[in-house]
Protein backbone atom coordinates (compact mmCIF):
# COMPACT_ATOMS: atom_id res chain seq x y z
CA UNK A 1 0.00 0.00 0.00
CA UNK A 2 3.20 2.14 0.34
CA UNK A 3 5.56 1.44 -2.53
CA UNK A 4 7.88 4.44 -1.26
CA UNK A 5 8.26 2.78 2.32
CA UNK A 6 8.10 -0.56 1.00
CA UNK A 7 11.60 0.63 -0.81
CA UNK A 8 13.37 2.55 1.60
CA UNK A 9 11.40 1.06 5.13
CA UNK A 10 14.75 -2.16 4.67
CA UNK A 11 16.85 -0.60 7.99
CA UNK A 12 14.71 2.22 8.76
CA UNK A 13 14.30 1.69 12.33
CA UNK A 14 18.25 1.37 12.73
CA UNK A 15 18.53 5.16 11.28
CA UNK A 16 15.20 6.96 12.71
CA UNK A 17 15.85 6.09 16.36
CA UNK A 18 13.64 9.19 17.80
CA UNK A 19 15.01 11.78 19.44
CA UNK A 20 14.34 12.51 23.58
CA UNK A 21 14.04 16.16 22.82
CA UNK A 22 11.73 15.93 19.91
CA UNK A 23 9.56 13.61 21.82
CA UNK A 24 9.12 15.28 24.86
CA UNK A 25 7.77 18.31 22.28
CA UNK A 26 5.41 16.07 20.99
CA UNK A 27 4.01 14.73 24.11
CA UNK A 28 3.59 17.50 25.84
CA UNK A 29 1.24 18.90 23.15
CA UNK A 30 -0.63 15.39 23.56
CA UNK A 31 -1.76 17.23 26.48
CA UNK A 32 -4.15 14.90 28.60
CA UNK A 33 -4.86 12.79 26.20
CA UNK A 34 -4.86 8.77 27.30
CA UNK A 35 -5.83 7.28 24.38
CA UNK A 36 -3.75 7.88 20.99
CA UNK A 37 -3.70 6.94 17.69
CA UNK A 38 -0.74 7.58 15.38
CA UNK A 39 -1.38 8.07 11.83
CA UNK A 40 1.58 7.25 9.32
CA UNK A 41 3.19 5.57 12.82
CA UNK A 42 5.88 3.67 10.62
CA UNK A 43 8.04 1.91 12.98
CA UNK A 44 6.61 3.05 15.89
CA UNK A 45 8.51 6.70 16.60
CA UNK A 46 7.32 9.39 19.08
CA UNK A 47 4.58 7.24 20.27
CA UNK A 48 4.29 7.74 23.66
CA UNK A 49 4.46 4.63 26.21
CA UNK A 50 2.77 5.88 28.98
CA UNK A 51 -0.68 5.86 27.38
CA UNK A 52 -2.69 3.27 25.27
CA UNK A 53 -1.53 4.11 21.93
CA UNK A 54 -2.86 2.64 18.31
CA UNK A 55 -1.21 2.81 15.31
CA UNK A 56 -2.13 3.01 11.48
CA UNK A 57 0.55 2.67 8.70
CA UNK A 58 0.39 1.60 5.49
CA UNK A 59 3.34 -0.26 4.80
CA UNK A 60 3.99 -3.79 5.91
CA UNK A 61 7.45 -3.05 5.36
CA UNK A 62 7.32 -0.79 8.14
CA UNK A 63 5.38 -2.02 10.38
CA UNK A 64 7.63 -5.26 10.40
CA UNK A 65 10.32 -3.09 12.03
CA UNK A 66 7.90 -2.07 14.67
CA UNK A 67 10.04 -3.54 18.28
CA UNK A 68 8.25 -6.07 20.15
CA UNK A 69 6.04 -4.39 22.79
CA UNK A 70 5.18 -1.77 20.76
CA UNK A 71 1.01 -0.38 19.83
CA UNK A 72 -0.88 -2.76 17.89
CA UNK A 73 -0.64 -1.57 14.24
CA UNK A 74 -3.12 -1.58 11.98
CA UNK A 75 -1.95 -1.27 7.89
CA UNK A 76 -4.30 1.43 5.99
CA UNK A 77 -4.78 5.09 5.28
CA UNK A 78 -5.11 8.30 6.88
CA UNK A 79 -7.29 9.24 4.12
CA UNK A 80 -9.69 6.23 5.45
CA UNK A 81 -9.51 5.71 8.96
CA UNK A 82 -10.60 2.25 10.26
CA UNK A 83 -11.64 3.72 13.61
CA UNK A 84 -14.85 4.70 15.11
CA UNK A 85 -15.82 8.21 15.59
CA UNK A 86 -14.48 10.22 18.35
CA UNK A 87 -12.89 6.96 19.65
CA UNK A 88 -9.46 8.60 20.66
CA UNK A 89 -8.67 11.73 22.85
CA UNK A 90 -6.46 12.43 20.43
CA UNK A 91 -4.74 11.52 17.34
CA UNK A 92 -0.97 11.99 16.36
CA UNK A 93 1.01 12.32 13.07
CA UNK A 94 4.65 12.65 12.63
CA UNK A 95 6.69 13.81 9.67
CA UNK A 96 3.86 11.82 7.44
CA UNK A 97 1.28 14.24 5.91
CA UNK A 98 3.39 14.87 2.92
CA UNK A 99 3.12 11.74 2.12
CA UNK A 100 -0.85 11.06 1.85
CA UNK A 101 -2.50 11.28 -1.23
CA UNK A 102 -5.48 13.51 0.18
CA UNK A 103 -4.37 15.99 2.69
CA UNK A 104 -7.67 17.57 3.17
CA UNK A 105 -9.30 13.52 3.82
CA UNK A 106 -6.63 12.57 6.16
CA UNK A 107 -6.96 15.68 8.42
CA UNK A 108 -10.67 15.06 8.30
CA UNK A 109 -10.16 11.82 9.34
CA UNK A 110 -7.95 12.54 12.21
CA UNK A 111 -10.58 15.27 13.08
CA UNK A 112 -13.56 12.59 13.09
CA UNK A 113 -11.89 9.89 14.88
CA UNK A 114 -10.02 11.92 18.09
CA UNK A 115 -12.44 13.38 20.85
CA UNK A 116 -9.82 16.56 22.35
CA UNK A 117 -7.06 17.03 19.70
CA UNK A 118 -4.75 16.78 16.89
CA UNK A 119 -0.97 16.89 17.44
CA UNK A 120 1.15 17.36 13.78
CA UNK A 121 4.71 17.30 13.23
CA UNK A 122 5.32 18.55 9.78
CA UNK A 123 8.09 21.28 7.73
CA UNK A 124 6.80 24.31 6.86
CA UNK A 125 7.55 25.03 2.83
CA UNK A 126 7.62 28.65 3.56
CA UNK A 127 10.78 28.30 6.10
CA UNK A 128 13.98 29.24 4.76
CA UNK A 129 15.93 26.11 3.53
CA UNK A 130 18.99 25.06 5.07
CA UNK A 131 22.30 24.91 3.75
CA UNK A 132 21.69 22.06 1.94
CA UNK A 133 19.22 22.67 -0.37
CA UNK A 134 22.14 25.36 -1.82
CA UNK A 135 23.88 21.97 -2.95
CA UNK A 136 20.52 20.19 -4.38
CA UNK A 137 18.30 22.79 -5.11
CA UNK A 138 15.98 20.02 -6.24
CA UNK A 139 14.72 19.55 -2.65
CA UNK A 140 13.17 22.48 -2.86
CA UNK A 141 11.20 22.13 -6.27
CA UNK A 142 10.26 18.65 -4.43
CA UNK A 143 9.47 20.10 -1.33
CA UNK A 144 6.82 22.71 -2.72
CA UNK A 145 3.80 20.96 -4.26
CA UNK A 146 3.71 18.33 -1.75
CA UNK A 147 4.40 20.17 1.76
CA UNK A 148 1.60 21.60 3.08
CA UNK A 149 1.21 25.20 4.12
CA UNK A 150 0.49 25.93 7.46
CA UNK A 151 -2.97 27.66 7.13
CA UNK A 152 -4.12 24.42 5.21
CA UNK A 153 -4.27 22.94 9.40
CA UNK A 154 -6.44 25.80 10.35
CA UNK A 155 -8.78 25.71 7.69
CA UNK A 156 -9.09 21.60 8.53
CA UNK A 157 -9.02 22.11 12.11
CA UNK A 158 -10.15 25.81 12.88
CA UNK A 159 -7.59 27.67 14.56
CA UNK A 160 -4.62 25.44 15.31
CA UNK A 161 -1.07 26.53 17.70
CA UNK A 162 1.77 26.63 15.47
CA UNK A 163 5.27 25.65 17.70
CA UNK A 164 8.49 25.99 15.88
CA UNK A 165 10.33 22.44 16.84
CA UNK A 166 14.25 23.25 16.79
CA UNK A 167 16.70 20.58 15.60
CA UNK A 168 19.20 19.67 18.15
CA UNK A 169 22.76 19.55 16.62
CA UNK A 170 23.27 16.02 17.61
CA UNK A 171 19.58 14.77 16.36
CA UNK A 172 19.12 11.27 16.67
CA UNK A 173 16.51 10.96 14.59
CA UNK A 174 17.62 10.61 11.04
CA UNK A 175 15.21 12.63 8.65
CA UNK A 176 16.37 15.43 6.36
CA UNK A 177 17.42 18.40 8.55
CA UNK A 178 18.48 15.96 11.34
CA UNK A 179 22.53 16.37 10.06
CA UNK A 180 22.70 20.18 9.65
CA UNK A 181 25.56 20.65 11.67
CA UNK A 182 27.07 16.89 10.43
CA UNK A 183 27.42 17.83 6.74
CA UNK A 184 29.57 14.57 5.77
CA UNK A 185 26.16 12.26 6.81
CA UNK A 186 24.57 12.99 3.97
CA UNK A 187 27.64 11.13 2.02
CA UNK A 188 26.56 8.07 3.29
CA UNK A 189 24.58 5.83 1.35
CA UNK A 190 23.17 4.33 4.55
CA UNK A 191 21.74 7.63 6.09
CA UNK A 192 20.35 8.44 2.76
CA UNK A 193 18.84 5.32 2.17
CA UNK A 194 16.49 6.18 5.23
CA UNK A 195 15.34 9.78 4.23
CA UNK A 196 12.11 9.70 1.65
CA UNK A 197 13.39 12.62 -0.34
CA UNK A 198 16.45 11.31 -1.27
CA UNK A 199 14.42 8.20 -2.65
CA UNK A 200 12.43 10.65 -4.99
CA UNK A 201 15.68 12.79 -6.65
CA UNK A 202 17.12 12.19 -9.64
CA UNK A 203 20.87 11.43 -9.89
CA UNK A 204 22.54 13.63 -7.57
CA UNK A 205 26.00 12.66 -7.42
CA UNK A 206 27.59 15.88 -8.64
CA UNK A 207 26.00 17.96 -6.04
CA UNK A 208 27.44 15.17 -3.17
CA UNK A 209 30.56 15.30 -5.13
CA UNK A 210 30.59 19.44 -4.70
CA UNK A 211 30.08 19.20 -0.83
CA UNK A 212 32.83 16.35 -0.07
CA UNK A 213 35.01 18.42 -2.10
CA UNK A 214 33.92 21.43 -0.31
CA UNK A 215 34.10 19.55 3.03
CA UNK A 216 37.80 18.45 2.18
CA UNK A 217 38.83 21.82 1.27
CA UNK A 218 37.33 23.44 4.21
CA UNK A 219 35.31 25.52 1.78
CA UNK A 220 32.29 24.00 3.72
CA UNK A 221 33.70 25.52 7.06
CA UNK A 222 33.61 29.33 5.46
CA UNK A 223 30.46 29.68 4.01
CA UNK A 224 28.92 27.75 7.16
CA UNK A 225 31.15 27.28 9.79
CA UNK A 226 28.91 29.37 12.13
CA UNK A 227 26.70 26.77 12.31
CA UNK A 228 29.26 24.86 14.60
CA UNK A 229 28.59 26.78 17.71
CA UNK A 230 24.59 26.08 18.15
CA UNK A 231 22.80 23.68 19.76
CA UNK A 232 19.85 23.74 17.90
CA UNK A 233 18.71 25.46 14.83
CA UNK A 234 14.88 26.16 13.55
CA UNK A 235 15.17 24.77 10.29
CA UNK A 236 11.46 24.56 9.36
CA UNK A 237 10.14 22.13 11.60
CA UNK A 238 6.65 22.63 12.99
CA UNK A 239 4.31 21.30 15.47
CA UNK A 240 1.04 22.06 14.84
CA UNK A 241 -1.70 21.59 17.84
CA UNK A 242 -5.55 21.33 16.99
CA UNK A 243 -7.31 21.59 20.64
CA UNK A 244 -11.14 20.32 19.59
CA UNK A 245 -12.48 21.95 22.91
CA UNK A 246 -11.81 25.53 21.73
CA UNK A 247 -12.97 25.11 18.20
CA UNK A 248 -16.54 23.68 19.55
CA UNK A 249 -16.93 26.58 22.11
Amino acid sequence: MDPLYDKIGVGYAKLRQPDARIADAIHSALGDAQTVLNVGAGAGSYEPTDRSVTALEPSLEMIGQRPAGAAKAYQGVAENLPFDDRQFDAAMAVLTVHHWSDLRAGLREMRRVARRRAVILTFDPDAAYFWLADYIPDIITLDQPIMPKLDAFDEAFGQVTVEAVPIPHDCTDGFLGAYWQRPRAYLDPAVRSAISTFAKLDDISNALNRLEQDLDSGRWVELYGDLMDKDYLDIGYRLIIADFSKTEA
